[in-house]
């Protein structure tokens, strides 16, 4: 599945999983850079939903507060 599909959880759990085997170690240099590149990818892949999480929240607060303020 490519990053651009998959959801915060499923990113953030694979993410979690190549933590877990660089951690480990016993790989080889390319094995660990490969890794390491998919790595990259998907905590860039999570830091676009959390991004867009912020700005859902930014918006619905600023309507709440209008909302208030026009009270």
């Amino acid at each position: 599945m490519s990053s651009e599909t998959l959801g915060y959880e499923a990113a953030r759990d694979e993410l979690v999983e190549v933590v877990r085997k660089l951690e480990a170690g016993g790989l080889s240099l390319e094995d660990s850079l490969a890794l390491w590149e998919r790595g990259e990818v998907l905590a860039k892949t999570c830091e676009q939903h959390l991004a867009g999480a912020r700005e859902r929240i930014d918006a619905a607060l600023a309507v709440v507060e209008e909302d208030v303020s026009e009270a």
